[in-house]
């Protein structure tokens, strides 16, 4: 195992321009961190979330902003060996851990129907954001990185017909004063899966009970379609994300703010 000073000293010399760089770019480009903010860093504990927190420490140890920071788990029903290596990684990683019980897997289970992803991920977040504002935190830090956004932007184009992205940060609509931020926006996967290899780190796949079961689904088929795309163009994902950035709302049918629709037809 690697000691916790060779792997924090990696984020910022071996991968500091893969991630400690564009780490602190997604911070500066979308104003994530401001002055007195207090952030829940939520850590499932696989690779991305174990990396984030120590991207915060590192941040904390180094930069100007007065912030602070808590590390937050949910538990909603891991089995022994997930929650172990959890523990095990977090005292490896010095990250002071608070974990906190609920049963969301228990209640997916029962009543997940067609659409037990999307009833998780809004149960999951719920949690969060209730349990960090409980600690007097202001933000909630998510570890969606590179490979999250264009996967998502593709999905919603292909599987829901309409362009929508995950956004680097977000007002939540139903705890007033909090927010979503999400710092791993420009960085690649195969990057932190390096990060971890490198530094001889084990972390878990994927808790959930769904996933143990069935390795498939549309999130599995939009990789592969990006992995083809690229196959011929190299560039295909980072114009994905782009695309996002550039926006002609004089060339869209169709779009909606606030719930509001605009049509073309309505300044023809």
């Amino acid at each position: 195992m690697t000691d916790i000073k060779t792997i924090e000293k990696s984020i910022i010399k071996k991968y500091r321009k893969t991630i400690w760089s564009k780490f602190i770019k997604a911070i500066k480009d979308y104003e994530l961190i401001k002055d007195n903010d207090k952030i829940a860093i939520c850590i499932s504990g696989g690779k991305d979330s174990m990396m984030l927190a120590k991207c915060f420490q590192e941040l904390k140890r180094h930069n100007q902003i007065n912030f602070s920071l808590e590390f937050i788990t949910m538990n909603p029903g891991y089995n022994e060996n997930n929650l172990k290596l959890i523990k095990d990684n977090a005292k490896i990683l010095n990250i002071p851990l608070k974990i906190f019980e609920t049963d969301i897997f228990s209640v997916i289970n029962k009543h997940g129907g067609k659409s037990p992803c999307y009833l998780c991920a809004r149960m999951r977040r719920g949690y969060l954001y209730d349990y960090a504002k409980k600690l007097g935190c202001n933000k909630i830090a998510l570890a969606h990185h590179f490979d999250d956004i264009i996967e998502t932007i593709m999905m919603n184009i292909l599987y829901n017909g309409k362009y929508a992205t995950m956004m680097p940060k977000l007002k939540s609509d139903n705890f007033i004063d909090m927010e979503l931020i999400r710092p791993f926006y420009y960085i690649k996967e195969k990057d932190i899966i390096l990060w971890s290899t490198y530094n001889n780190l084990e972390f878990i796949a994927c808790g959930c009970p769904l996933s143990e079961r069935k390795n498939t689904g549309k999130r599995k088929e939009v990789k592969e379609i990006i992995k083809a795309l690229k196959a011929t163009n190299e560039n295909a994902d980072i114009n994905i994300l782009k695309s996002s950035e550039n926006i002609n709302l004089n060339m869209a049918i169709k779009y909606y703010k606030n719930n509001i629709e605009t049509s073309f037809l309505d300044e023809y």
